[in-house]
């Protein structure tokens, strides 16, 4: 697989050539314990149902990307964010990407659209955080246990060259006190370009408040809540969710609205 230097860290990605040259490309950005291969066929399913390329990466300390030596700063996603991202998408030379976030790679998208001062032209919001929620704390808690009784290391083991440094990196800080007071509401305003945001209404990370609070900060907001949905809405309802990312890629993609927009 082949890697990119970004952030000072070697990162592994896939790249998918697009269908309709010219739409806006789609870059993934996984959740807390994802990687590349944890995205399974996702990617490439999006890509072909709306004719855009597809980057999807392995942030540091995941998959195949270079490990992570320690424990997570609480502004890693900020990090990520305003540094790290913008710098691999420079390499790579994506211009005014859309950007699909599941869980913090939506915080991390939304971050990226409201203080980058980089175009963007659109954001697939799965199951993002804007703060720390209890059911959030809890969930994670009981992660903790679960690697430590049960198969979850071995599961996950099969997508991380290093499992246990994606594994705590992730747990540690999101358990760290100082996490508690983690919140990005202040930034929603100035997210500028259209937003999709899809949760699953039985997602065991977070609430529909989640998304409300971005609906309610980002104007014309389209949201699409989930029945019968945890907190991986592309795993739980693939169909409905490559569907409505189809049809909001074609409104995003139409050339009234093809100007590049700040977010």
């Amino acid at each position: 697989m082949p890697s990119v230097l970004a952030g000072g860290h070697r990162l592994e990605y896939v790249r998918l050539r697009p269908a309709r040259p010219g739409r806006p490309e789609l870059v993934f950005l996984h959740e807390g314990l994802g990687s590349v291969s944890l995205w399974r066929d996702f990617p490439a399913r999006v890509a072909a149902a709306t004719g855009c390329g597809a980057l999807v990466y392995s942030r540091w300390g995941y998959g195949g990307s270079d490990p992570l030596p320690g424990d997570r700063p609480v502004r890693f996603m900020h990090d990520e964010a305003l540094s790290t991202l913008p710098e691999l998408l420079d390499r790579l030379q994506v211009d005014r990407p859309i950007l699909v976030g599941h869980s913090d790679g939506g915080s991390i998208a939304l971050i990226h659209a409201a203080a980058s001062g980089r175009p963007v032209a659109g954001l697939v919001l799965l199951s993002p955080h804007v703060l720390v929620e209890e059911i959030s704390v809890r969930s994670i808690a009981a992660a903790r246990v679960a690697f430590e009784a049960t198969d979850l290391r071995a599961r996950l083991a099969r997508h991380h060259q290093d499992v246990d440094g994606a594994f705590w990196g992730w747990n540690r800080v999101w358990l760290d006190p100082a996490f508690r007071s983690w919140n990005i509401e202040a930034l929603l305003p100035r997210v500028s370009c259209p937003v999709l945001a899809i949760q699953g209404r039985q997602d065991e990370y977070g609430t529909m408040a989640q998304v409300e609070k971005i609906a309610a900060a980002v104007p014309g907001t389209e949201l699409l809540p989930l029945d019968a949905c945890g907190h991986s809405a592309h795993r739980d309802q693939p169909e409905a969710v490559v569907a409505a990312i189809a049809r909001f890629v074609d409104r995003v993609a139409r050339p009234e609205q093809g100007r590049p927009r700040t977010g």
